[in-house]
């Protein structure tokens, strides 16, 4: 089997990694191609990781310092099931202030996640929901969740679930508190290819 070159030093610089994924994307399951570029490409490297994990093969034939030249395989038909994080090591309510302590990296997927901190008595205001069913894990901390009715105490390991467009308002304890959210996303991502500019035999 010929493996195909992949040149995509003459496409602008936004239609690359577009290109190259929609290329990988098409790949039979052991299929590669050598990608050719002007520079090492370390940022697509770490899509790749991120996007891949384990699954990839990525060998340089090349490097520089004109042409960089990357043998990369499809190791797997699919993106790889994985452990992203260990929720256990989310018990500091309040490490340096309120927010999204992680979130999905990935950017070819279907939900959206992220864990959020809550400093002592912090408030998320009073707010109706997106069109979007979302379940909510406490990890840590306490608090309440004010809805449009009643509210309802929270605690490490409470799973809630917050029917879309639902009234809620979070209001953290006296220690804090930290809560994993998911819920499908809200406008998927798709890469393609642009054709395939750049393939030869």
């Amino acid at each position: 089997m010929t493996t195909e070159l992949l040149d995509v030093r003459p496409l602008r610089k936004p239609d690359k990694h577009p290109t190259i994924f929609g290329v990988y994307d098409s790949l039979a399951r052991g299929e590669s191609f050598v990608l050719v570029n002007n520079h090492d490409p370390i940022h697509l490297r770490d899509e790749f990781d991120i996007e891949y994990a384990g699954g990839f093969g990525w060998e340089y034939l090349e490097r520089g310092p004109r042409d960089w030249r990357i043998h990369i395989t499809k190791l797997a038909s699919s993106p790889l099931p994985r452990v992203l994080c260990n929720t256990s090591t989310f018990t500091d309510t309040d490490p340096g202030g309120p927010g999204a302590a992680w979130k999905l990296e990935m950017q070819r997927r279907d939900l959206d996640s992220n864990i959020i901190r809550l400093p002592a008595e912090g408030v998320i205001e009073a707010h109706t929901g997106p069109e979007l069913d979302v379940l909510v894990h406490v990890l840590a901390g306490s608090g309440e969740l004010a809805t449009e009715l009643a509210s309802i105490a929270l605690e490490a390991g409470a799973l809630l679930w917050l029917p879309r467009r639902s009234r809620r308002q979070f209001t953290a304890g006296a220690e804090g508190l930290c809560y994993l959210t998911v819920h499908r996303r809200r406008q998927a991502l798709t890469l393609a290819s642009p054709g395939r500019p750049g393939w030869t035999g």
